[in-house]
């Protein structure tokens, strides 16, 4: 019994194109939908690809147009040197990015970075593997990325605008955040607050100058400031520590805790609820960002969102932007006290 004939085996463009009876050229272009082709033979061509089973050779396209098709999402954690990217925030960022890159046809490189080395963002960007960088957050490296940032346009970070400022970020007004904090516990009776951070980082100083501005308005004495990094594993060690230590050593009633991220609260309620001190009747306290976990708390905790879902989309819009060639701006964002039980 004869075999039966084979079809020919389509590997490349020019396979394609002898099958089609075209150039390779024509090939290329009805593939990338190319309006030069017309809508018949594209239409001919895609469907002898997908008979066959043929895909372009990608690495071989993005070697002509010189794009690789991959945003990096860098997470550096310069005063942070312990925090993970499990960490609410973060994984929160992450996935309105992720899901707004994707959905425009990229992939996706993640890295959390120690910066060790002062040149370590220029490793990044300078690597050739990637089409653009977006930072989830500044840390306190904002003098690394401005020196990139002017060399290199599509770089977009998470956080704060500083005056003068080059490289292009999106984030809330963090002082009109901290505010928001202020008044609120200042609204609700609170005489000695205090305000739980570690300032290393622009957003986080930016929340404990609007807090103290806030308390300069009412004419109350500057907010305490008690050093909390965002570390899971030293967090509740270190509000512990603080709240003893107040208790025991300073003879100050505090009546308020402004603290710089939900987190950061959460973990304050759960200090004080071991030392049998109630929120919110004895002590009132404020968070930051609106996470999901800020509403499942119990007490459901009193925050300030910044819009994480906006924010993320206008990152890969400027990002986008500035990949063609155009400077795109910084955005900066009007924060929302989001009232609760907590405060």
């Amino acid at each position: 019994m004869p075999f039966s004939k084979q079809p020919p085996r389509v590997r490349t463009l020019a396979d394609l194109a002898q099958l089609a009876g075209v150039s390779p050229g024509t090939v290329s272009r009805a593939l990338a939908g190319k309006s030069l082709v017309n809508a018949a033979t594209r239409e001919r061509i895609a469907a002898l690809a997908a008979e066959h089973g043929f895909r372009p050779n990608q690495m071989a396209s993005r070697l002509r147009t010189r794009r690789t098709g991959v945003i990096g999402i860098v997470v550096p954690l310069g005063h942070e040197r312990r925090q993970h990217l499990s960490d609410p925030f973060f994984m929160t960022v992450l996935g309105f990015l992720a899901d707004a890159l994707t959905e425009n046809g990229y992939d996706v490189m993640l890295s959390r970075v120690i910066p060790d080395a002062g040149d370590w963002l220029e490793h990044i960007v300078d690597s050739g593997m990637l089409d653009g960088v977006l930072l989830i957050g500044q840390s306190d490296q904002h003098d690394a990325i401005e020196r990139v940032a002017a060399r290199y346009r599509p770089l977009v970070a998470w956080g704060s605008q500083l005056p003068g400022q080059i490289h292009c970020a999106v984030g809330t007004d963090n002082v009109a955040g901290g505010r928001l904090m202020g008044e609120r516990l200042i609204a609700k009776g609170c005489r000695r607050i205090a305000f739980l951070g570690e300032v290393r980082a622009p957003e986080i100083l930016q929340r404990w100058e609007g807090v103290a501005a806030a308390s300069a308005d009412a004419g109350l004495p500057p907010p305490l400031r008690l050093d909390t990094h965002l570390a899971s594993d030293v967090m509740e060690q270190e509000i512990a520590g603080h709240l003893d230590a107040i208790g025991a050593d300073l003879g100050v009633g505090v009546d308020g805790i402004a603290a710089a991220s939900d987190v950061i609260a959460l973990t304050a309620i759960r200090v004080l609820a071991d030392r049998s001190i109630r929120v919110p009747e004895d002590v009132r306290v404020v968070g930051y960002d609106d996470l999901p976990l800020a509403s499942q708390a119990m007490p459901r905790i009193t925050t300030v969102r910044q819009d994480i879902a906006a924010g993320a989309r206008a990152m890969v819009s400027a990002l986008f932007e500035r990949i063609g060639g155009i400077d795109a701006p910084s955005v900066v964002m009007q924060p929302v006290l989001i009232e609760r039980d907590s405060a």
